[in-house]
């Protein structure tokens, strides 16, 4: 038998479930700068999260009635890790992303939250024992460098397209998303061993929309003076980048390899920044790319073994 005979068919479901995940995501960044202006960063996160574990529910509810997939009751200790999900990949994560957006343009801010699957392993080496091979120390510091300097970039620099400001406040935002992304990512891994993926996501995004309730009076407000376009946008950010993309990831993630699957994300950026271009009008100033795609080469060298 030859080796081409012995190669396994593409799984063109799971390659689609892939590209709709990774498109959305992208389209994330810049449905949320474009309806920025009509909705606060709290109110905003709060629309997202009511729309999507309203979305996700109604999926986890068929899936238990129609495909015979069980609701696994958590214990204890998967509790707190779903919360902890919720509170900051769903709940700090979207308010903290949303009032960047409000300073940094889209494509930037998708470059620098890309710094988070790097953080992801160096908390694991840090609390989780993996301990800290060569390349993730020398791909760390690279994609600090990065980081730095498109801050430093988008700090002095003013245009048309893009808001900045001067005290670091919207750098510093991206960077609390990055920080608070790897902190759902390590408290999720270990809860989905024994959880399906989908009854963890509609979990982790009600508990998201429950920390952002707060915010309720405020989005009732930015509704009544929002237009059709703008409302249509936080409908968007629920069911796709939300509801729709979580639910391809997690299939995606039951029929390919984890590590393979998140060096997928690495091209959120560029499809970020070609829509970003052709929707808004928005481009990043050229040593801000170069800045983001640093970061990236950093990210890329944390993952060499």
């Amino acid at each position: 038998m030859t080796d081409l005979e012995t190669r396994p068919a593409v799984d063109w479901l799971a390659l689609g479930a892939v590209v709709v995940t990774v498109v959305s995501w992208a389209s994330a960044f810049v449905a949320i700068r474009g309806v920025g202006e009509s909705f606060g960063a709290g109110p905003l996160a709060l629309g997202r999260l009511l729309i999507g574990s309203s979305v996700l529910g109604v999926i986890v509810v068929a899936n238990h009635r129609w495909a015979n997939r069980r609701w696994v009751r958590p214990n204890r200790t998967q509790w707190l890790q779903i919360v902890s999900i919720g509170v900051f990949w769903f709940g700090i994560y979207n308010v903290s992303l949303n009032a960047a957006e409000q300073r940094v343009d889209a494509g930037t801010t998708s470059m620098i939250i890309q710094i988070g699957p790097l953080l992801v392993a160096l908390f694991a080496g840090l609390l989780l024992g993996e301990g800290f091979p060569r390349w993730l120390v020398i791909g760390a510091g690279i994609a600090f460098a990065g980081a730095v300097m498109v801050g430093i970039v988008t700090a002095v620099t003013t245009t048309s397209t893009t808001k900045t400001d001067a005290n670091f406040l919207g750098i510093v935002l991206c960077l609390v998303s990055a920080v608070t992304y790897a902190i759902g990512v390590l408290s999720q891994k270990p809860v989905l061993r024994t959880i399906p993926g989908l009854q963890v996501t509609w979990m982790a995004c009600t508990i998201g929309a429950v920390c952002t309730l707060p915010y309720a009076p405020a989005l009732l407000d930015d509704l009544d003076a929002a237009s059709a376009g703008a409302t249509g946008g936080l409908i968007y950010l629920g069911v796709v980048p939300t509801a729709l993309a979580f639910s391809t990831w997690a299939y995606a993630l039951t029929r390919m390899n984890a590590g393979k699957l998140g060096i997928t994300t690495y091209a959120v950026p560029p499809i970020t920044i070609t829509l970003a271009w052709l929707l808004l009008g928005e481009i990043p100033h050229y040593l801000a790319v170069v800045g983001g795609v640093i970061c990236l080469v950093g990210v890329g060298l944390s993952r060499r073994r």
